[in-house]
């Protein structure tokens, strides 16, 4: 494949080299030099290195004095087009060529009288190649005067504003033409030049007269760009044209081509022509947007957005002028409510995935919300000059707004109800307070008496307390003794978990019916206040958490001397007096453990040990866990430092640097490879077509291997930085 690569090189070589030998021996014959000049042409089109190779032996220097050495005009056509097409070709090249004295040779062409038209184009070509994209080209072609000629053309090619492109003569002339907009579209902008906007300027009332008078693509299109390029970021230009009414002839224009949309797909594209043009002169001066409202623009503007042809691109365009409009102007903020303009710009929001007309439509929504507040406080208040019957057909469009704020309504439907569920909860806590409160006197009364009955034994004690038991499940109805109480063994392992002082009496037939109703009172009163609305921590938590146990243990010393009915009725007390002690079921919330209420965060091994660390009130499961950690970590420590290898955290990246340079080979550097010419093309080549991108022209192009990014950019700007090839 390389050979093949190679030999199609030495051939193109070889070509280019009889190729000029043809043109510097046939000097006499004019026919055979452009047969020559349009082969070379057809050669450096097919291969970007031609034009590299062609000047480097001299070809492209002998082709430039030809253009202006011979006496034949299709020999100076020839050669002028393919100076044109090696230049636009590559980059290298076109900075050879940017000199003063080809600008000079060209302007002269232009301002000959014996010069024909396709000499002339030919020569606005060339100029069109240097000045593009070159900063330089824009400079020399202003102080050559060439961008006086070229305005001068600009005025005078075409005398007629009736064209007839039928006719061969005046196809021409309108070819030159739309070549000089073209190129004077090019010196002003693209980098942008403040100083030939200036010049080009003086052409606004000449540009204006053409759309006044010629409303055709082949016209519109070619001075709507002139126009907006010369505009573009230049207040004192934009002030200029708006001064010698050319707002109110694009506006005029505007109007006439949307009345034509309706009719033919052309106007439509048209007229988002002419609407760039106008949000090009208002963009830096949204006061200016006054004038717009006396066409009625923005219902214009409206309009033409609803046309189904139009793509997003152009839509962006509209709606963007749209925002210019209303920037600083109440007039056209009003027009485009009136005209319902709001809907179509929340419709734009929710339809189009485009993120750049998103923040179009964003932007005119935020440019009418004073005068969109100013309206729905009051339509009398706002003084416009309009009659009862304009503000008749405004509220009734305000009623197509329904549709878009049923969304706003349902949402605040459904913060109210949450509202009135908050407060319904509210009243159920304060009714859970109150019986609460009457459930603590009438248990405090039940265990007076159990405890006197039984200091007093007998079976009148045992009777007692089956009554009392009785009692106490006479309280299912108020919805706080559970059900699952009722089986004894399912009691005896609730009493295991609850509380170890009533396991040691689970044996005693006794007291056995009493404290399954204490215990399960206690729990369930637990459950009822605490757990009453969707409770996401876990029934068997709430039997290892509940307050009673620091309680036992504090007495477990006492327990050869503590009667069981005095026990169950001091944990009884104890949870209740804790219950009632808070304001609110948010602030018992708020003292018990954070491991317990953080279920719905998203946790993970790091954060839900700092949870737990960090949590003053730490029910007793999770402060086992946390403890098992602790003395987990501290041995992992003590192996630490008996044995260093092992580590519990991964070493730092310099540790593992200096480690993998110690153990391994030494870094070489790389080996120094200059550039080929064959690189060197390809890398103007590359900043031709990609700009300063060197990742993407290091993979376009076969550059040697081991090249970087890095290195392209340093070549690059070597070469500009040299004597031989000034930077653009």
């Amino acid at each position: 494949m390389e050979s093949e690569d190679t030999k199609k090189i030495q051939e193109m070589k070889t070509d280019l080299n009889l190729l000029l030998e043809c043109l510097k021996y046939q000097m006499d014959n004019p026919f055979s030099q452009k047969e020559a000049l349009v082969t070379i042409h057809s050669i450096c089109q097919q291969n970007s290195n031609a034009g590299v190779y062609f000047r480097e032996i001299g070809g492209l220097m002998f082709v430039r004095n030809l253009a202006k050495s011979s006496e034949h005009s299709m020999v100076k056509e020839a050669a002028l087009y393919t100076l044109g097409a090696v230049a636009e070709q590559n980059v290298y090249c076109q900075q050879t060529l940017c000199t003063s004295e080809l600008f000079e040779d060209l302007t002269w062409f232009l301002s000959n009288n014996d010069s024909n038209t396709n000499l002339k184009r030919m020569s606005v070509y060339v100029i069109l190649v240097l000045v593009s994209n070159n900063r330089t080209g824009q400079t020399l072609v202003r102080e050559t005067g060439c961008i006086t000629v070229l305005t001068q053309l600009f005025r005078t090619v075409l005398s007629k504003y009736e064209l007839n492109l039928s006719d061969k003569n005046i196809f021409q002339s309108y070819q030159l033409w739309s070549s000089v907009c073209s190129t004077l579209c090019v010196c002003v902008n693209n980098p942008q030049n403040d100083e030939n906007q200036m010049l080009c300027c003086s052409l606004f009332p000449h540009a204006n007269d053409w759309l006044i008078n010629c409303v055709k693509p082949e016209v519109i299109r070619p001075v709507c760009s002139f126009i907006g390029l010369t505009l573009a970021n230049n207040t004192y230009v934009q002030k200029y044209f708006i001064s010698v009414g050319g707002l109110d002839i694009l506006s005029q224009v505007l109007v006439q081509l949307e009345s034509d949309s309706h009719k033919t797909l052309s106007s439509a594209k048209l007229a988002v022509v002419v609407t760039k043009t106008v949000d090009a002169c208002i963009a830096d001066n949204p006061t200016f947007g006054v004038i717009l409202s006396k066409y009625q623009i923005v219902s214009k503007l409206l309009t033409l957005l609803l046309h189904e042809s139009l793509d997003s691109g152009e839509k962006f365009s509209i709606i963007l002028t749209l925002g210019h409009c209303t920037e600083d102007c109440e007039e056209n903020q009003y027009d485009l409510f009136k005209n319902n303009g709001l809907p179509l710009m929340i419709q734009a929001l929710t339809e189009s995935h485009n993120e750049e007309l998103n923040k179009a439509a964003t932007f005119v929504l935020h440019n009418c919300k004073k005068i969109t507040e100013k309206l729905c406080l009051s339509l009398g208040e706002y003084s416009f000059d309009e009659n009862e019957k304009q503000l008749e057909d405004i509220n009734t469009k305000e009623k197509n707004l329904e549709d878009y704020w049923k969304k706003a309504k349902e949402i605040l439907h459904r913060i109210e109800q949450l509202e009135r569920e908050g407060n319904e909860e509210k009243i159920q806590r304060e009714k859970y307070k109150d019986n609460v409160s009457s459930m603590k006197i009438n248990i405090q009364n039940t265990l007076k008496h159990l405890h006197a009955d039984s200091i007093g034994g007998g079976p009148k004690a045992e009777d007692k307390d089956k009554n009392q038991s009785r009692k106490l499940q006479s309280y299912k109805s108020h919805g706080i003794l559970s059900t699952a109480c009722t089986n004894d063994h399912q009691m005896k392992t609730l009493l295991k978990r609850a509380n170890p002082v009533n396991a040691c009496y689970r044996e005693s037939g006794q007291n056995k019916t009493l404290c399954k109703a204490n215990s399960s009172d206690s729990k369930n009163l637990h459950e009822g206040i605490t757990f009453e609305k969707k409770n996401s921590v876990s029934q068997s938590s709430d039997h290892v958490f509940k307050p009673p146990i620091p309680v036992v243990k504090n007495r477990k010393q006492e327990l050869p001397v503590t009667d069981p009915f005095t026990l169950c009725s001091d944990i009884i007390n104890k949870e209740v007096i804790s219950f009632l002690a808070t304001d609110s079921h948010s602030k018992m919330l708020k003292y018990r453990c954070s491991g317990c209420i953080a279920v719905g965060k998203s946790l993970n091994s790091r954060n839900f040990s700092k949870l737990l660390h960090s949590c003053p009130y730490q029910c007793d499961r999770h402060k086992v866990i946390v403890e098992a950690e602790d003395r987990y970590k501290s041995e992992l420590r003590k192996s630490l430092i008996c044995n260093k290898k092992f580590l519990l955290t991964p070493r730092r990246r310099r540790q593992l640097s200096s480690e993998s340079t110690t153990s391994g080979e030494i870094r070489k550097r790389r080996i120094r490879k200059n550039f080929t010419e064959e690189e060197v093309n390809y890398l103007f080549n590359g900043v031709k077509k990609m700009g300063n991108h060197w990742n993407l022209i290091l993979w376009s192009f076969p550059f040697q291997r081991g090249r970087k990014a890095v290195d392209l950019a340093h070549k690059y700007h070597k070469l500009t930085k040299g004597s031989k090839c000034p930077a653009p």
